[in-house]
């Protein structure tokens, strides 16, 4: 195999890579913004209803009640018909996770200069689809600039 073959080669491995890992963000980004928010309400309001959180993301409550299920099949919520939807350990924990980093990206923004509004915005959907060097070199940054 030639080299610029073996390289074209390459390049088509870490391009498949870089999109995999993209689809995969896209795969935990609803689960994470659903579950944020489920614990947001909680954390408001004491509970969080079907009807809150279709609301909150502007959408319908079967779209809620849908991922719910899919929350709820993966271990993340519990909930009854007509009742309050609580989160699981895990649900608590990703919640957590996705709260500290949106935290993160939106200090780092307000860090770059970016208008709070602006980077509140952002925010929301960098935090989804930044790795593990990422955050810690943000959270390097962000600490160094106070």
């Amino acid at each position: 195999m030639s080299s610029s073959a073996s390289n074209q080669g390459r390049s088509h491995a870490d391009a498949s890579r870089r999109f995999q890992r993209t689809r995969d963000d896209h795969a935990t980004e609803l689960a994470e913004d659903y579950v944020e928010l489920i614990a947001d309400l909680i954390d408001q309001t004491g509970e969080a209803r079907t009807v809150d959180i279709a609301a909150r993301l502007g959408v319908t409550h079967v779209t809620v009640t849908n991922t719910i299920n899919r929350l709820k099949r993966d271990g993340l919520v519990t909930s009854e018909p007509y009742r309050s939807i609580f989160l699981t350990d895990n649900g608590r924990q990703l919640a957590a996770a996705a709260r500290v980093r949106h935290d993160l990206v939106l200090r780092f923004l307000i860090a770059l200069g970016v208008p709070a509004a602006d980077a509140e915005i952002d925010a929301e959907g960098i935090e989804h689809h930044i790795g593990e060097s990422t955050v810690a070199a943000m959270e390097r940054f962000v600490t160094n600039a106070k």
